[in-house]
């Protein structure tokens, strides 16, 4: 019955084939009669050429630049009569000879290489070159600008400027947006991208009862007001600063970097502008008299693996900390992939192997260390060190909560005050082959490093990565925004704004909102908001079959993406809607359910960590931010819903879907822990059945059941009362998952039915899904 149950309640995902994402953006790009460089034929280059014919000088071919104009329409070297290309004669450009031809000794890419290009990628680049192949600086090196808003089929339909851009490529396709979402649905939505939890029954309440034009408005400052918007906010940015509970490696010992957790959660409500939060956590304890609170946020550039092993040479894991520090800033806050140039020169993008430790160098300059013994006498920090101390609580740190006297160590950052260490290109990467000096400075392919402007420090770099004309970092941001809320960016590579990246879909969209975020004074709240408020946002997320052949993936958003749930996230739902779940905020991280021996079949045996120790009480209901992130052994459920095991900064999660997902949420502890105790409670108010079925439906899924539904729901009731009733035996096996007391209520046919109901509907797709 249960199978029968879910599978009927089960919302229908369409499993489709469709083409590649390059294909689909080349159908919309092509759809006009001039050729982008940028959009059409430098993803082909890219693909196809530019291993062998682009930035890498090591790899270069035949001394051919086909990402440079001036290379590629210059005399070949080994036949000066020829050039690669001539503007305006695709007859004449040999690499039109070489891409048609079908000689292997001629043809391009080579048959060895397994690369071929398609008969539309051919004519798009002879079209290219008849139109003159001009040539266009990469776009996303190209500083952003406020278009003027395009005209659309149905101005009215927009709620803000988003509207007018996302409608403009919704009409070339010919599709039209989805009507507006149910109000429920649209609150469940908003909830859980605010706070990452279901809204209250109370919340349910008010705002269906709200007719007022701007109701929804005033949900969304509601919830941009809570303190578990800071905590929702925090599960993304615990990705990108790669943060965790141990050092990783063999041993794998406790630290105690979750102040900076805290931090984080208080500067996101306190709506802590952009540039700032980026400033701190970058160079905070190189600001002028700076206090604690700047140089705890540091600790962002500390939460990397370290290592206890004996017998490792320490220069060599200082290097590779700081090659950490360089790749997780140039992702997460420049949305470049430059960690290829740290042995050669990038093979894609302008980004030269003396660029990359031109940017270590920024980080290179700090006292710490590769290694500071073995477990043995670890310790939960590493130098440079700060301490949290009683005083501290009461004054500038009083976010951070720690409900004992005793000192807390943080790993920050720090640099030496009277000498430089210099820094030095690495011949392959390697620790120990030093070759040319070099200073700290960034690529000019960007932005070029003004020595007269900015210091040559981290500060430094934090004032370029601000500069007005920096082209990337309001787009990287505006573009993780969009990605939290609508499961996927704008740019569809997160990460990487370089030449392998994803093309936006709406560029000029992007970049409204990337020069509108600048101007708000980096505002992300105003963002969020901006983006929440859009029609493009608050619109239905039904599916019909035109607007699945036409858009198979959603690019252009005639729909809003149906989005599983992040792994916190669903532990947060569980725990909210049974009542359960704990609202402190911030401190150590805690330890919940998870199968018996795991840290033990993967430990040394040396340290803190060596065994798991589950909580008690209270902190078994903590959110999901919150559970202990052991490097070597993460918790398995996160993992098994694509949550990050936090080794490296991550931009971008998996989203899978897989047997084992289904199998965590009916036999979790916790999903049956909560469907008991939701039971139990509802029991307890005196609810008849089918009453409380309505109540747990709304606290679970955020609306109320179809006739359908509830008739189901009743009749799988009916059902297991009759067999509890038959065989009270098997109720006390039931009921008792979970460390949640039992009382009068719990060991009874009623509950045991009523739990297996509430089970049931966990296990309903849209219970973890945002609709």
């Amino acid at each position: 019955m249960l199978r029968h149950l879910t599978q009927i309640l089960l919302v229908s995902i369409l499993i489709f084939t469709s083409c590649s994402e390059k294909a689909s953006e080349a159908d919309v790009l092509t759809s006009g009669d001039q050729v982008s460089y940028n959009f059409h034929v430098r993803p082909i280059l890219s693909d196809n050429c530019f291993a062998c014919h682009g930035p890498d000088e090591n790899k270069r071919e035949s001394g051919l630049r086909l990402d440079s104009e001036e290379s590629a329409y210059a005399a070949l070297k080994e036949n000066p009569g020829a050039h690669a290309i001539v503007p305006g004669n695709p007859a004449k450009s040999e690499i039109v000879a070489r891409i048609e031809s079908t000689d292997a000794s001629e043809m391009m890419p080579p048959p060895e290489s397994n690369l071929k290009l398609s008969a539309t990628e051919i004519e798009t680049i002879k079209k290219w070159i008849k139109q003159g192949a001009k040539y266009e600086p990469h776009w996303a090196f190209v500083p952003p600008t406020k278009s003027p808003l395009p005209k659309t089929s149905n101005a009215e339909w927009a709620n803000n400027e988003i509207d007018h851009f996302v409608l403009a490529k919704l009409d070339q396709l010919g599709l039209k947006p989805n009507e507006p979402a149910d109000k429920m649905l649209l609150l469940k939505r908003l909830s859980l991208d605010l706070t990452g939890l279901p809204p209250t029954m109370e919340l349910m309440r008010s705002y269906e009862a709200d007719d007022s034009e701007n109701a929804t408005e005033k949900i969304i400052d509601k919830l941009l007001s809570k303190p578990s918007f800071g905590e929702r906010m925090a599960v993304l940015w615990m990705d990108i600063a790669r943060y965790s509970d141990s050092y990783g490696y063999q041993d794998d010992n406790i630290r105690t970097q979750w102040p900076y957790r805290d931090w984080v959660i208080h500067a996101f409500n306190k709506n802590l502008p952009y540039d700032t939060f980026i400033t701190w956590q970058l160079a905070g304890d190189l600001l002028p008299n700076a206090n604690k609170e700047q140089i705890l946020a540091t600790a962002f550039n500390r939460n990397h693996k370290y290592t206890e092993e004996g017998g490792v040479i320490p220069e060599e894991y200082r290097v590779e900390y700081i090659l950490d520090k360089t790749n997780t800033f140039s992702k997460a806050i420049i949305g470049m992939t430059v960690e290829c140039a740290q042995c050669h020169d990038h093979k894609y993008d302008p980004i030269s192997q003396e660029n990359y430790f031109q940017m270590y160098s920024f980080f290179n300059n700090t006292p710490e260390q590769g290694y500071e013994g073995d477990v043995s006498v670890s310790k939960p920090a590493k130098h440079p060190i700060m301490w949290v101390e009683k005083e501290d609580l009461e004054g500038i740190l009083d976010f951070v909560n720690h409900q004992d006297t005793s000192k807390i160590m943080v790993s920050v950052m720090d640099d030496f005050k009277d000498t430089l260490r210099q820094t030095y290109i690495l011949d392959r990467g390697i620790y120990d082959q030093p070759t040319t000096m070099v200073t700290p400075s960034t690529p000019e392919a960007i932005l070029k490093f003004d020595e007269n402007k900015y210091p040559k420090n981290r500060l430094g770099l934090a004032q370029w990565t601000f500069a007005e004309d920096n082209p990337l970092t309001a787009r990287v941001f505006v573009n993780l925004m969009w990605q939290e809320f609508f499961g996927a960016g704008i740019v569809r590579s997160a990460g990487d704004f370089g030449m392998q990246g994803k093309l936006p879909t709406h560029p000029e969209l992007l970049d409204w909102l990337a020069v509108d975020f600048r101007e708000s004074g980096w505002d992300v709240k105003y963002l969020i908001k901006k983006i929440l408020s859009s029609a493009t946002y608050q619109q239905s997320a039904t599916v019909d079959k035109n607007k699945i052949e036409a858009d198979p993936d959603n690019f252009y958003l005639a729909r809003y993406p149906r989005i599983r749930l992040n792994a916190e996230h669903i532990r947060d739902l569980v725990l909210a809607s049974s009542g359960l779940i704990s609202d402190e905020i911030g401190g150590p991280s805690v330890k919940p359910y998870q199968p018996e021996g795991l840290w033990e079949a993967a430990t040394s045996g040396r340290g803190e960590l060596a065994e798991y120790r589950q909580d008690i009480g209270n902190d078994l209901y903590r959110r999901g931010l919150y559970t202990f992130i052991k490097l070597t052994s993460p918790p398995p459920k996160p993992i098994i819903f694509d949550g990050s095991n936090r080794d490296v900064c991550e931009v971008t999660r998996n989203r899978t879907n897989t047997p084992l997902q289904a199998l965590a949420m009916l036999n979790d502890p916790l999903i049956l822990e909560a469907s008991r105790v939701l039971a139990n409670n509802l029991i307890r108010e005196g609810k008849e059945d089918e009453e409380a079925i309505k109540e747990a439906f709304f606290k679970i899924i955020c609306r109320a059941p179809k006739e359908e539904e509830l008739a189901l729901l009743i009749e799988y009731h009916q059902e297991e009362l009759k067999r509890f009733k038959q065989k009270p035996e098997t109720i006390l096996e039931t009921v008792k998952a979970g460390e949640f007391p039992l009382d009068q209520f719990s060991d009874t046919p009623e509950t045991a039915a009523l739990m297996q109901v509430l089970v049931a509907i966990y296990n309903v797709e849209e219970a973890i899904t945002k609709t």
